[in-house]
């Protein structure tokens, strides 16, 4: 059952729906999360956050404004990316609980009774983590990984993994969060760091309902390195226990080529052009993310808004 939000009432739950470039898919996301949140006993509303769409997204949105006043438009200036836009639209909502939820079903609107009833339990954070994609490939698989080894012996929090975001976080969780000002935030991983309480669903990752992934393996990488960057500051040591190693490695070989010289064999030449070369490429690695590191500093000096917006639809003046 629906129940009416009165002028000045606080939605029982906000839905925020990010979206680019997501003409085919607006219109159905936002009548599966109608659906399935009209069977609660709760107010609702759904915020889109537009991040400069290109296609006819924003005039689809428009529209469903005009027929449901519980859905409400932010539409960007430009492209902000898929770390701060998101977040943007996280801290424009009302609700005593806020759900994350992508628009192009590959978040299932199906588990948000789910989530509702866990938080009503109880449960501060409810994160949906997606079971490992089998048919991922080999290079992503490892990427991916990689990139939760890092972050799980590095990180200054610990991450969860195959969690996208997708979940329902508690006002008070979103506030904290908030404080925390991060320029670039990674969000998923301020949620752990508030210490509040999390749950976790899992899921199978459903196929996505139309359209065509933002996501390639640049865009994946870049969204890697910002959120270690912005979640660990051990890295900024690491660098120093690997020379540390490197020197033990360069003693290790001077002590193998005298012995080789005294036995009268050949010097491994290669072997040390190798060790060389993968010290220089660990190196050159480490170097970028200090200066994505600075460069985070350095937003933080600016106090760069996370996005500008062109306008906002729906929106009640004391919301």
């Amino acid at each position: 059952m629906t129940l009416p939000i009165s002028q000045g009432q606080r939605p029982d739950v906000s839905v925020v729906i990010p979206c680019f470039n997501e003409e085919e898919n607006a219109e159905a996301i936002h009548a599966a999360v109608v659906a399935e949140l009209e069977l609660l006993n709760l107010t609702f509303d759904i915020i889109f956050i537009d991040n400069d769409s290109t296609d006819r997204t924003v005039e689809i949105v428009r529209d469903i404004c005009t027929r449901d006043a519980r859905t409400r438009l932010i539409v960007n200036t430009r492209n902000f990316g898929q770390m701060r836009s998101p977040t943007h639209g996280i801290y424009q909502a009302g609700g005593r609980a806020i759900i994350g939820l992508c628009a192009d079903f590959q978040d299932p609107p199906a588990l948000l009774p789910r989530l509702v009833e866990r938080w009503r339990a109880g449960a501060d954070i409810v994160l949906g983590v997606r079971q490992e994609e089998k048919t991922a490939g080999p290079v992503l698989r490892t990427f991916r990984r990689l990139s939760y080894w890092l972050a799980r012996n590095f990180g200054d929090y610990p991450i969860v993994p195959n969690a996208t975001g997708f979940g329902l976080y508690d006002a008070r969780v979103v506030n904290a969060t908030r404080h925390l000002a991060e320029p670039e935030p990674f969000f998923r991983g301020m949620l752990v760091e508030t210490g509040y309480r999390l749950e976790t669903i899992a899921y199978p990752r459903p196929p996505r309902a139309g359209g065509t992934s933002k996501n390639n393996f640049f865009s994946l990488l870049d969204f890697a390195m910002s959120a270690l960057a912005g979640s660990s500051k051990r890295l900024l040591r690491l660098p120093i226990y690997i020379g540390v190693f490197g020197a033990l490695m360069t003693v290790l070989m001077l002590v193998g080529g005298v012995t080789a010289f005294f036995l009268g064999k050949p010097i491994a030449g290669w072997f040390i052009a190798a060790v060389v070369q993968a010290e220089l490429a660990m190196l050159f690695g480490f170097l970028g993310l200090l200066g994505d590191n600075l460069r985070i500093v350095s937003e933080r000096t600016r106090r760069t808004p996370l996005v500008l917006e062109r306008e906002r639809i729906n929106f009640p003046p004391d919301y």
